[in-house]
């Protein structure tokens, strides 16, 4: 699922008209990591044989090398091919958060349309998804732990993965509802108008 997930994506790039909803194999990609990462987490948790160190550390060995190869060529190509008038200070900008896995916080402050012809010009455009899912690996085990922990003293540990699940699933909306309603524009340096609130 993960492989269709991909060439979901890299259809609808190369050929938006053969596959508009294409993009949706993003979504799809992080539902089966969340799936895939939370399992494992249990089962670590369940023999006693999680460890934070480990987790991160292999999340950092797997995801870091090819990571720092793609944004080190795209810079000295970018730097190469693209104009130094406009795009590629955001590019740089982009670029440098990617690395430390904030290139969705990036963009977003730079653009909220992420289908807008500006921001489709920045080469490290496809590197946000990469922040959000190691956002994710740095926030959720925690909070999955946390939460068997605490159900586990009233007995009821499995209860756990529930708990967490529920409290970033809640979490996740309330953004999209605030992003969508513009609230969080002020960010940005916009305002918050009467109408953005009604």
């Amino acid at each position: 699922m993960r492989a269709f997930a991909v060439l979901a994506v890299v259809v609808n790039h190369a050929f938006p008209d053969l596959l508009p909803g294409g993009y949706v194999g993003v979504d799809v990609f992080f539902v089966i990591s969340g799936f895939v990462i939370t399992g494992l987490i249990r089962r670590g948790v369940t023999s006693g044989t999680f460890s934070f160190t480990q987790f991160y550390v292999r999340r950092v060995y797997r995801l870091l090398p090819p990571l720092a190869v793609c944004v080190a060529v795209t810079a000295v190509l970018s730097a190469l091919l693209v104009s130094p008038v406009g795009i590629q200070a955001q590019s740089a900008a982009t670029g440098l958060a990617a690395v430390f896995w904030m290139s969705n916080f990036s963009l977003w402050y730079f653009s909220s349309d992420y289908f807008s012809p500006h921001v489709q010009m920045n080469p490290f455009l496809h590197t946000w998804s990469l922040a959000v899912e190691e956002q994710f690996y740095l926030v959720f085990p925690a909070l999955l732990v946390a939460s068997g922990a605490v159900l586990a003293r009233r007995g009821r540990a499995r209860l756990g993965a529930f708990a967490a699940v529920g409290i970033v699933s809640t979490c996740s909306l309330l953004l999209a509802m605030a992003l969508t309603l513009g609230w969080t524009d002020v960010v940005r340096g916009g305002t918050l108008s009467r109408s953005t609130l009604s």
